[in-house]
């Protein structure tokens, strides 16, 4: 008798095991095809608040449309007008770079060697390759491209979404046996999670313009290109900026030498710990901040998953997740465990807080 119930027990975690794996597998498999949904949702979900601010205007849903479809098209346009032609000359050009920080590995390598650190010279530059570095920042970008080239696929899909979004708590409210109760939930998570998605979105974006605005008054080659990865890899929290710097840094050295790459270091470290350290957690709260074994398990799952983009949009999917969980009573223990320490002091604050406040009720 006990087995049986052991065996019935074991069962559904087997099921679901098995589950997970196979819609993994099935989700790699098909990652050509999710890659553009996921960017579509993302851009969707961006352009849904001016779609329903438009509309409260008294623009015809049709035109509030219209107006958001020629936006996305102008950046569209832009981003591939000033991304184009620098990614090009950088692909031409990376055996260039590459061949140049080896030259100056070995020479850093000679120079400790005078001073008495023994070094062995053969070995140092297979352990130490900073050339990976190039041919990542390389890779997101080229991965980027050839999800663009489904621009139009992407566009319409995008438009799609815009459409059915103004219709969907009707149909919910329809469907749902309690819809005002788990309208109100989703309705809760929809506005975090387009709260969170916008302005994380504005804050990448101001690090890209300031990244490629620093490094043009350096004067570093392509600032386009690495205020761009800037903007992109700001998704990653932590790890991304490190990404996002290393690369710019590589090629201000080789380029300019050692003091510009120390003010590459220095203009990264100044944009990221003012937009990241206190910009961000003002706008956004404390909240929604991720633990950081969480980001890079994303980070690592989601790349592989879906390659170079899913990496990208891995912390976003995964703050999604986390916004959903924290929408639900019975799910908001899982929502802590995602979080991080700064989290934690902020929710074990609220409880203070709470129990001082009532504590205060009891006394009057």
């Amino acid at each position: 008798m006990d087995d049986n119930v052991k065996r019935t027990a074991k069962a559904p975690a087997l099921l679901i095991l098995a589950s997970f794996v196979i819609v993994v597998a099935g989700m790699k498999a098909a990652s050509s095809i999710l890659v553009p949904f996921f960017l579509a949702v993302f851009i969707a979900v961006i352009c849904t608040p001016p779609l329903f601010w438009l509309q409260r205007k008294g623009v015809p849903k049709v035109l509030a449309l219209t107006f958001i479809l020629v936006a996305i098209l102008i950046v569209g346009l832009l981003f591939g007008a000033l991304i184009g032609p620098s990614l090009n000359d950088f692909l031409r050009s990376l055996p260039d770079y590459q061949e140049r920080l080896s030259t100056h590995i070995a020479g850093s390598i000679s120079w400790l060697r005078e001073k008495g650190v023994n070094i062995p010279a053969e070995e140092v530059p297979h352990a130490l390759n900073p050339g990976w570095v190039m041919d990542l920042a390389g890779g997101i970008f080229s991965a980027l491209s050839s999800v663009l080239t489904n621009a139009f696929l992407i566009l319409l899909t995008v438009v799609f979404i815009l459409l059915e979004a103004a219709d969907v708590p009707k149909k919910l409210r329809i469907v749902l046996k309690n819809p005002e109760r788990s309208l109100s939930t989703v309705e809760k998570f929809s506005q975090s999670a387009k709260r969170y998605l916008v302005i994380k979105t504005l804050l990448s974006a101001g690090t890209g313009l300031a990244i490629w605005l620093w490094l043009l008054i350096l004067g570093v080659d392509y600032p386009v290109l690495w205020g761009t990865l800037a903007f992109l890899l700001n998704f990653v929290p932590n790890i991304g900026s490190i990404i996002a710097a290393l690369p710019a840094v590589l090629l201000a050295l080789v380029q300019l030498g050692v003091g510009s790459a120390l003010l590459t270091v220095l203009g990264f470290l100044v944009v990221n710990g003012v937009i990241g350290n206190i910009l961000e957690p003002k706008l956004m709260g404390k909240g929604l901040s991720l633990s950081a074994l969480v980001v890079f398990l994303s980070l690592v799952f989601w790349g592989w998953v879906l390659g170079p983009i899913g990496m990208i949009l891995s912390v976003p999917m995964t703050s999604l997740v986390k916004i959903a969980l924290e929408s639900y009573k019975e799910t908001r223990g899982l929502a802590v465990m995602l979080g991080s320490d700064t989290e934690i002091e902020w929710i074990e604050g609220l409880e203070t807080a709470d129990a001082i406040r009532r504590e205060k009720k009891n006394d009057l």
